[in-house]
């Protein structure tokens, strides 16, 4: 693919989506985008408090796949959006996600020491410091989509409503943390666990697509489809990330492997075993691509997302 092309997000060709490589390239392009809109929208650690921003940017770009802002734009492309439309909601949806993994990871939740390949916030700047860098990051992921005005007021509000829907209780990703650890206490079910990670990590990727599409204008029944099928690669990608988290090391994962199986979380391998974990992380991924049979937009793009969610090795 030309440069040209890489700096205007490639939509989808059908020739281009149908591969693997080329969705990777379209990924890729989303994260240098959605990066370069980060450094303009975050401020610089030279700006007071400089320690609060410092602490905001170290935890921000350390790296990550920056995977719910991509699929804000690959949706939001599907339905003939434009990037510069989608840009900011995607970087709201990258602000929250970093937040929910500075808190994460904080002594009273899962004490963890390393993320994105470094060490986590909280190590590096101190547990208060990171509580602060979270809630910073929080907000300013709804400022931003507030104070976008290359879209109507009424969208606007929509995103919000559902960022924060998403973010939240009682079907959201607080909620589900909430859960998840309440299930170290006591030996869980399968349904339990469905509904840990449907809030827990399903969540915000169900609300990234659907802002996408919202953004795209898409139709209630278009918006119910790409929710469904983005759930499902929510649920994809979490059965996929407990599977690396038994089979990787610190290196490919940037996080401490085997921190799952350490504080007995309720995990797919822990449930299943490997093999039907496979299975179902299968099963997930046919869900998905069966969720986009009823759009008339082109879906090649999403459906090579998901090859690559099931497929992933970090």
């Amino acid at each position: 693919m030309s440069a040209s092309h890489t700096d205007n997000i490639p939509t989808h060709d059908a020739h281009i989506a149908s591969h693997q490589d080329d969705a990777r390239i379209f990924l890729d392009a989303s994260r240098a985008h959605v990066e370069r809109r980060l450094h303009q929208l975050v401020p610089h650690d030279s700006v007071e408090p400089r320690v609060i921003h410092e602490a905001v940017r170290y935890s921000l770009f350390a790296g990550g796949k920056r995977f719910r802002p991509a699929l804000v734009v690959a949706v939001g492309t599907a339905f003939n959006a434009r990037l510069e439309t989608l840009l900011d909601t995607a970087c709201a949806f990258e602000m929250l996600h970093t937040y929910s993994l500075v808190h994460d990871d904080l002594p009273a939740m899962d004490d963890d020491d390393l993320r994105r390949g470094q060490p986590t916030c909280h190590r590096r700047f101190g547990e208060a410091m990171a509580i602060l860098a979270g809630d910073v990051l929080q907000t300013l992921a709804f400022q931003t989509i507030a104070g976008d005005d290359r879209l109507s007021s009424d969208v606007r509000v929509r995103l919000i409503g559902e960022l924060a829907h998403a973010a939240g209780t009682p079907s959201g990703m607080i909620a589900g943390q909430a859960r998840d650890l309440a299930a170290a206490t006591h030996e869980i079910k399968a349904e339990e666990l469905t509904r840990i990670h449907a809030a827990k990590t399903g969540a915000l990727i169900r609300a990234a697509a659907r802002c996408g599409a919202l953004i795209g204008n898409a139709r209630d029944a278009e918006l119910e489809a790409v929710g469904t099928y983005a759930a499902r690669l929510g649920l994809l990608f979490q059965i996929t990330d407990d599977l690396l988290d038994v089979t990787s090391t610190a290196a490919e994962i940037g996080k401490t492997p085997g921190k799952d199986a350490t504080q007995q979380k309720a995990t797919y391998p822990a449930l299943y075993g490997m093999k039907r974990t496979r299975e179902l992380a299968r099963a997930a991924h046919d869900d998905a691509l069966r969720a986009l049979d009823t759009l008339t937009y082109p879906t090649a793009l999403l459906r090579a997302i998901a090859r690559l969610v099931l497929e992933r090795r970090a």
